[in-house]
């Protein structure tokens, strides 16, 4: 057998460069696929948003769909052009949150940071129900499942992003190359007819269009750009998840949000043209968009082949809440507004518990809302623009403090598209106040309290901690170890071999009941323990009452009492279990003297895990 030897200062052929994680995150593409399925897939919903407002002024309200679309279509190259920015401003992520956090004061942030919370958890809602509605309108006869079939979607998607956010972007490619090229293929072959090829969707269904309505108001007009701009959420996730692309991640981030930018505007105006051409009217229990697959490609395979991609993407766009709102709760978590639990990373960059309380929140909405989408999106808007106005207002005091090379410029953009969007927040509140907006409008400032809860909670801890501050020198204390036993075994002695290694003194003590049977068992443990000689003293704690831990907490702090400058550690022996239900046959006496010590003493509690192979 030969030994390879290196020569001093040689690195090894074969050693591995360390790990930094770069793997695991996204390119543009990626994270075009992780990112950006919620603004792609709200193509389904957002046009649909449109008609159902304008449907109120019956046909001729409808002829206001292309306009409309177009006014949204300007407010997403004006966002768009802003959160490049606000990635460039702030490459650590956070989005509105972090924004305003540094141009609009902590309260103003953490209002942002509510409301992308609740943009979030309602897109993953709004997501899985309208995919699901895709499903159902192609096969009518599981529309009473739905709620069931939503749950099941979003278990999978949770699922897949426990793996991590890159191993959901590659499962998610496939699924949106798909969609993207399905809705153009549905919008070129629509723009060659001049009629429908097919209405069998909605032959059968009740038309939701107004009678004798000739007029459309302003109000109408206002409140069916705030609901069609639900078409827009989505465009902020790239922001906010910036640390999840490779470096250079700025510019990754860029890349992926013009990306997106572009596609969005081209679907989202291709298909209201088809809405115009085909003069199409929204019916009750089949989606505008399946009409439109309907009238361009006809009642055939590919309609089904759009109704699937549909559903498909519409379901798993709910994973740009997987991407971005982790994260997001990350930021809160290291600021303090948030639990720091949210904040631990496991491997393949995965915050496992932001995506799980995300999981669990989405699923007790959609069990509120019983799957139905409608009922959601309303609330849904609302989130975003709120975000949206102030990352806007933000950005403005941004240029406005920087000063640099076409500041001006820069601030009038972000203006504009601030006083878009707060004109959407406005309408959108005002019109669906009733239907369930007012839930948003109580949620924001409860999320708002619990964070500010949190914050004080973190800095009286922090306070008592002394956390920023150069600690008293180190003194060693005599220390004095006690080890509750109620008998002898491997167990007792491996306690007392820790024992003597960590305190000055040990001191074993034993409960002693008044019952007869107790005092012989008491009686049968000291003579062994004198038989064994450990060189530890064996004290009997006499108690009346059938208790365990306040007698060992009494003595403790008798310690403390009558031994001042003495360190108490409370040393308790617990058997481990190799197999997981063997824990059923414990008898928890351990956890029962943890919690009387820990509550009535100041002592240190070690609690030894002795284990059994």
């Amino acid at each position: 057998m030969s030994v390879l030897t290196a020569e001093p200062g040689a690195t090894p052929a074969a050693e591995e460069p360390p790990d930094t994680g770069e793997r695991h995150r996204l390119t543009a593409v990626t994270g075009l696929a992780a990112l950006s399925l919620d603004a792609m897939a709200s193509v389904a919903y957002g046009p649909e948003a449109i008609v159902l407002v304008l449907a109120a002024a019956g046909a001729h309200g409808l002829g206001f769909t292309l306009p409309v679309t177009l006014a949204i279509a300007g407010l997403l190259a004006v966002l768009v052009a802003s959160y490049r920015q606000v990635i460039a401003a702030f490459p650590d992520g956070g989005g509105s949150y972090a924004v305003a956090k540094t141009h609009l004061g902590a309260r103003t942030s953490l209002v942002a940071a509510a409301s992308l919370v609740l943009d979030y958890v309602l897109n993953v809602a709004v997501a899985v129900t309208a995919g699901v509605a895709a499903l159902t309108s192609a096969f009518p006869e599981l529309y009473d499942e739905r709620l069931w079939l939503c749950l099941a979607v979003l278990v999978l998607i949770t699922g897949v992003n426990l793996r991590g956010i890159v191993e959901s972007a590659k499962a998610f490619i496939v699924p949106t190359v798909v969609f993207v090229g399905s809705i153009f293929v549905l919008i070129i072959v629509g723009l060659f007819r001049s009629a429908p090829v097919s209405t069998a969707t909605a032959d059968g269904h009740a038309s939701v269009l107004a009678d004798n309505a000739t007029t459309v108001g302003a109000l109408l007009l206002l409140k069916a750009f705030a609901s069609g701009c639900s078409a827009l959420t989505g465009v902020e996730a790239l922001a906010n998840a910036v640390p999840s692309f490779r470096v250079p991640r700025a510019k990754r981030a860029q890349r992926a949000e013009v990306a997106l930018g572009a596609v969005l505007g081209v679907m989202l105006i291709g298909l209201s043209v088809l809405i115009s051409r085909f003069h199409l009217q929204p019916v009750e229990g089949v989606t505008v968009l399946a009409q439109l697959a309907d009238a361009s490609l006809g009642h055939n395979w590919a309609f089904y082949v759009i109704q699937f991609a549909t559903m498909i993407l519409l379901a798993l766009s709910a994973n740009t809440s997987f991407g971005g709102l982790p994260v997001l709760l990350k930021l809160l978590a290291r600021d303090n507004y948030l639990p720091h639990v949210f904040a631990l990373k496991a491997d393949r960059q995965v915050h496992r518990h932001g995506v799980l309380t995300l999981a669990l929140v989405s699923a007790a909405l959609l069990v509120f809302s019983a799957g139905d989408t409608n009922t959601l999106v309303p609330l849904f808007a609302i989130g975003v623009f709120i975000g949206f106005t102030i990352a806007q207002v933000g950005m403005v005091r941004h240029w406005n403090e920087e000063r640099g090379t076409g500041w001006r410029g820069k601030a009038a953009l972000n203006g504009f598209g601030g006083l878009l969007t707060g004109v959407s927040a406005v309408v959108v509140t005002a019109t669906k106040f009733e239907e369930g907006a007012w839930l948003i409008v109580i949620a924001v400032p409860l999320l708002v309290g619990a964070f500010e809860t949190v914050h004080r909670a973190y800095a009286r801890i922090g306070e008592r901690l002394g956390l920023g501050c150069i600690p008293e020198p180190p003194h060693r204390d005599r220390s004095v170890v006690v080890v509750p036993v109620s008998n002898l075994s491997r167990l007792t002695c491996e306690a007392i071999n820790a024992a003597t290694s960590l305190g000055d003194e040990v001191r074993a003590v034993t409960v002693c009941h008044s019952d007869p049977e107790d005092r012989a068992q008491v009686a049968a443990l000291e003579l062994a323990w004198e038989e064994w000689n450990p060189g530890v003293p064996l004290v009997r704690l006499a108690s009346e009452r059938r208790a365990l831990g306040r007698p060992i907490a009494s003595y403790v702090s008798r310690i403390a009492a009558y031994e001042p400058g003495t360190r108490v550690t409370v040393l308790i022996p617990e058997v481990e279990p190799d197999r997981l239900w063997q824990r059923l046959l414990q008898n928890q006496r351990g956890a029962v003297v943890a919690h009387a010590v820990r509550k009535e003493t100041d002592a240190v509690i070690c609690r030894l895990r002795f284990r059994i192979n």
